[in-house]
């Protein structure tokens, strides 16, 4: 279930062609917003890229913008709640490369904004099997091939919700607070390696979740997924000693 498209890299990866020439990605949540500039601003310089989400008209029409200007990337639908299908994607990596160099943990799901004790069962459990537990399940999966890599790099994303808690926002931040522990925990276990893992607050960016939950914000007003793109590539890079940290993104707009 595993689809590839690519193309030659050209000059639209700007001062970023090469950066990650030749390494191995699996970037999630990539259908969409911060997730899909990810998987398109890694593909450009240079990476092979695994683009994860549910949504696979969304994730066709990624691989067609990345094929047509960018490089190569492989489509990978499924649902972080599936296991069985992680570790599927795991092995399919293993068999192709041999081992994973970035790993991306994007994907969330924020829930219904309700007071604690009105979350409905199902809604927390889907919140927090999408952004706690599918960020184990990645783990659980790449973590042996991680640990082959010569720069093995773990980017997870995380919001300020996690340590400046808001009112009914009680999944989602507990989602991402339990996430920022599961990162440093594992940060500890491969200080001694070549791995360097990091959580990535992106701030406020334009995305289809921030619309829904801050409804009377303007979106014009607001910098787009694209312009955080630049700092998730530095945390990727082979030389990026950076670990165990939370970093905010600085967004970085083109210019002519």
């Amino acid at each position: 279930a595993f689809a590839s498209r690519g193309a030659a890299l050209n000059d639209r990866a700007g001062g970023n062609a090469g950066v990650l020439e030749g390494r191995v990605a699996v970037v999630t949540g990539a259908s969409r917003g911060i997730g899909a500039a990810v998987a398109e601003a890694f593909a450009a310089a240079g990476a092979h890229v695994y683009a994860v989400a549910r949504g696979r008209a969304a994730l066709e029409a990624l691989a067609e913008r990345i094929g047509a200007s960018c490089g190569t990337a492989t489509m990978a639908p499924l649902d972080l709640a599936d296991g069985r299908a992680v570790d599927r994607l795991g092995g399919a990596v293993a068999e192709r490369h041999g081992s994973l160099d970035i790993l991306v943990g994007n994907a969330a799901f924020l829930g219904a904004l309700s007071p604690v004790g009105h979350i409905r069962p199902h809604d927390w459990e889907r919140v927090i099997d999408i952004g706690l537990s599918g960020n184990w399940r990645l783990l659980r999966a790449f973590d042996a091939l991680l640990r082959r890599s010569d720069a093995g790099r773990v980017v997870f994303v995380t919001a300020g919700v996690a340590r400046r808690p808001r009112a009914y926002w009680g999944a989602y931040a507990a989602a991402k607070a339990g996430l920022e522990t599961l990162a440093r925990v594992y940060a500890e276990e491969v200080r001694k390696t070549p791995i360097r893992v990091n959580l990535l607050d992106p701030g406020i960016v334009r995305t289809a979740m921030r619309a829904r939950a801050m409804p009377g914000e303007d979106p014009a007003n607001l910098p787009p997924p694209h312009a955080v793109a630049q700092t998730f590539l530095a945390l990727a890079a082979p030389s990026c000693d950076r670990h165990g940290e939370v970093v905010k993104a600085r967004p970085v707009t083109a210019t002519a």
